[in-house]
């Protein structure tokens, strides 16, 4: 029988993560705020994200506003908030904002970031007789619903010339996932960092395929409409996000020093962090939000409304705003090279 590769009670920080994925908790929790001045930027996280970013990078100095800061379990309550106005910006993972966008919530995605996909993994057990995609036929594959993984999961079968039907899917959230994966109930797991490190750290599996080339990468930046239209409120965010881009670029120079924050800011093991900083976070640029961003978020949203996931059709460029771009590259920009 394998063994537990971390105890019960280290799953809730996990559960709490930056990801690129779905949840189920709608609970929020402020986190106090920085800066000074009349204007306040309300700003959605999510555990060891921005604020521990620029935080670390010492972006958060000289503020000449307030961010006032909330924490979310993860990417789709916080795109609840922000069509609530109780939140102006955001950041969540690629797939959220299609199921926002979906639902008819008034959002707009105003930054993006490219990274590698290499995180994005189908993982195995080590002892699997499974050795390519094709071999999951099937199989049972563990996965979050409405999450990037999924996608992730229903783009790598059609690379292999299968289809979600092929497969045995279990929708379980990735505490309850890592529990089936580890004692052998499910065959495969599609997940994200750093879920995919701490389970090579830890060689409790393998990878039986990643995300490259299937997957877009993409992180965002999502606004509400009316903080856009506010000019003031414009004016801030485009200060954060300059700042943010700022703090992305400063991660990739101070890895470890990174890996160390984010690893006490969210209960990770240092070795797990340094690993999942190394093959993902770390990779990612500041893009602009252009055609083939939009016609990338497309695929992902056609792929779930035919799934019938997503209950009508999407059109995800209804939901950008091009503003901030500047002279950023192209979305399609190759991400930095990954170390994992």
């Amino acid at each position: 029988m394998r063994r537990r590769l971390v105890p019960a009670a280290l799953l809730l920080p996990f559960a709490l993560l930056l990801t690129a994925c779905g949840g189920n908790s709608s609970a929020s929790t402020a986190t106090g705020t920085d800066g000074k001045g009349s204007l306040t930027l309300n700003v959605g996280d999510q555990k060891g994200g921005s604020e521990a970013i620029l935080r670390a990078a010492g972006e958060l100095k000289n503020l000449d506003y307030k961010i006032k800061w909330s924490t979310f379990t993860s990417g789709p309550p916080l795109l609840e908030a922000v069509n609530a106005k109780a939140v102006d910006i955001g950041g969540v993972g690629n797939t959220p904002p299609v199921f926002a966008a979906g639902a008819g919530s008034k959002i707009t995605v105003v930054a993006a970031f490219h990274g590698t996909s290499k995180g994005d993994a189908i993982l195995v057990p080590n002892d699997s007789k499974l050795s390519k995609p094709q071999d999951l036929k099937g199989k049972s594959v563990a996965v979050a619903q409405g999450s990037s993984a999924n996608y992730q999961l229903v783009a790598s079968l059609k690379a292999a010339g299968l289809s979600l039907s092929d497969v045995k899917v279990k929708y379980l959230q990735p505490a309850d996932a890592l529990a089936a994966f580890t004692s052998g109930k499910v065959d495969a797991w599609a997940v994200w960092d750093p879920y995919t490190s701490q389970i090579l750290q830890g060689k409790q599996g393998r990878v039986l395929t990643t995300g490259e080339g299937v997957t877009n990468g993409l992180t965002f930046q999502v606004a509400a409409p009316s903080a856009l239209q506010d000019p003031k409120k414009a004016a801030a965010i485009k200060d954060y996000l300059e700042r943010l881009r700022r703090a992305t670029t400063w991660v990739y120079g101070h890895q470890e020093e990174w890996a160390k924050v984010w690893a006490k800011d969210t209960g990770l093991p240092y070795e797990v962090a340094l690993a999942s900083v190394r093959r993902t976070n770390a990779t990612r640029i500041s893009v602009a939000v252009d055609k083939p961003l939009i016609a990338s978020e497309q695929q992902i949203a056609d792929a779930f409304t035919g799934l019938k996931l997503i209950p009508k059709k999407v059109d995800f460029g209804a939901f950008v705003d091009t503003r901030y771009n500047g002279k950023l590259p192209a979305s399609t920009t190759p991400a930095r090279a990954s170390e994992g």
